[in-house]
C-alpha cells in the first residue's frame, strides 16, 4: 500500500512521518503524580513494546512530577494538556518530548505565544487533539452535529493560531467513537495538509467492542496509507492497547513485531483439544519478543499445508499430533506433548537466529 506522504516530526527519540514506521503509544491510567506507580506501568508498556507514552496533567503537581518520571523512563514522554497554559509551561520545564493541548483552549494569545516560545525553544512538538464530543459551540450550530467538517474546521483554527507564529511542529488527530465520523474526518484532513496523524477511535469500549472498532477504524485508515502513529483506545489495562496496535500493524504488513499465532477455526475433522491448546500457546508466547510466525492447525490432513509459511507448528490428530517447520513435518508426537514440544522448537529458532 502507497501511505500518505506527511513531514516527519521527532518526538525525543521517535521520528513520526515521512517513510519512518507508524508508532504504537498508550496512555497511563494512574495519578501522574503517583510518580511509583506510573513508572512501573510505563515499564511494563515499554517491555510489552509501547513507544510513546502520554499522562495525563490536570494539576501543578501532576506537571512537576513528569520530570520525576521522565528521568525513570526510556521511552518519549507526552504532558497531556487542556485549558491551563500554566500546565504545560511547567511541563516543558519537566522535559516531556511532545505536549497534547489544543492552542485555543488555553487563554488568550499572550498565554499562547508563551507556550509556543518555550516549545519552539525546546523543540518540542504539538499535537493538537480535536475529538467529536467536545467541538465548539459555534461550530455544532453552523453544522447541526459533531460532522467530520466541524471536526476538521476546529483543527484548522488550532493549526492557524501556530502557524502564524511560525511554528509547524505539530502532529493532528480527529477522534470519535463513532468510526465512519472517524474515518471521514481523517480522509479529508489527510488531503488538506502534510502534518503527520495520531490515528485512533476514541472511547472505542472495552476489550470486547473497543477492539473490533478499533480494528475497523485504525486498519481502514491504514490500508488507506493514513496515520503515522496510533493509539488503540481501551477501557482497562492499558498494555492491551500495545498488543492491539501491534496485532493491527501486522495483520497490513507495515510492522514486524512478537509472535504471530495462526490457528484453525476447527472443523469435524479436529480429533484435539484445539481451542485449549491455541490459548495455551498464545498464552505463552505473550513472553515472547522476536518475530516468529507459530500454527496451531486441528488436523493432519491440511496443517502444515495451509500453514507452510509458518516458522513452526503443530497439526492434531487423534491422540497425537505432528511438529512441522515451514511445512516440513519433523516428528509425532502425543496430544498432552504437542504444546511443550512446540516450545521446545520456538527456543531452537530463537537461539538459532541468534548465532
Amino acid at each position: 500500500m502507497e501511505r500518505r506522504k506527511s513531514r516527519p516530526v521527532t518526538i525525543g527519540r521517535v521520528t513520526i512521518g515521512g517513510t519512518h514506521p507508524v508508532a504504537v503509544q498508550s496512555m497511563t491510567n494512574t495519578k501522574t503524580e503517583n510518580v511509583a506507580a506510573t513508572v512501573e506501568q510505563i515499564h511494563r508498556l515499554t517491555e510489552r513494546g509501547c513507544e510513546i507514552i502520554r499522562c495525563a496533567v490536570p494539576t501543578l503537581e501532576a506537571a512537576k512530577a513528569l520530570a520525576d518520571i521522565k528521568k525513570q523512563i526510556a521511552i518519549p514522554l507526552v504532558a497531556d494538556i487542556h485549558f491551563d497554559y500554566r500546565l504545560a509551561l511547567q511541563a516543558l520545564e519537566s522535559g516531556v518530548d511532545a505536549l497534547r493541548l489544543n492552542p485555543g483552549n488555553i487563554g488568550g494569545r499572550d498565554r499562547v505565544e508563551k507556550v509556543v516560545t518555550a516549545a519552539k525553544t525546546r523543540q518540542v512538538p504539538i499535537r493538537i487533539g480535536v475529538n467529536a464530543g467536545s467541538l465548539p459551540r459555534d461550530l455544532l450550530a453552523k453544522y447541526g452535529h459533531p460532522s467530520a467538517q466541524a471536526m476538521v474546521e476546529a483543527a484548522w483554527r488550532h493549526i492557524h493560531i501556530l502557524e502564524e507564529m511560525d511554528y509547524n511542529n505539530i502532529v493532528i488527530s480527529l477522534k470519535a467513537h463513532d468510526v465512519p465520523l472517524t474515518l471521514e474526518a481523517y480522509r479529508l484532513m489527510a488531503r488538506e495538509c502534510d502534518y503527520p496523524l495520531h490515528v485512533g477511535v476514541t472511547e472505542a469500549g472495552t476489550i470486547h467492542s473497543g477492539l473490533i472498532k478499533s480494528a475497523v477504524g485504525i486498519g481502514t485508515l491504514l490500508a488507506e496509507g493514513i496515520g503515522d502513529t496510533i493509539r488503540v483506545s481501551l477501557t482497562g489495562d492499558p498494555l492491551a492497547e500495545i498488543d492491539a496496535g501491534f496485532e493491527i500493524l501486522k495483520s497490513l504488513g507495515l510492522r514486524q513485531h512478537g509472535p504471530t499465532l495462526v490457528s484453525c477455526p476447527t472443523c469435524g475433522r479436529t480429533s484435539v483439544s484445539l481451542e485449549k491448546m491455541a490459548r495455551e500457546v498464545e498464552t505463552r508466547l505473550s513472553h515472547i519478543r522476536q518475530p516468529i510466525t507459530v500454527a496451531v492447525m486441528g488436523c493432519v490432513v491440511n496443517g502444515p499445508g495451509e500453514a507452510r509459511e509458518a516458522d513452526v507448528g503443530i497439526a492434531g490428530g487423534c491422540g497425537e499430533g505432528l511438529i512441522f517447520r515451514k511445512g516440513k513435518i519433523l516428528r509425532k508426537v502425543p496430544e498432552d506433548r504437542l504444546v511443550e514440544e512446540l516450545f521446545n522448537e520456538i527456543d531452537t529458532i530463537i537461539k538459532e537466529r541468534k548465532n
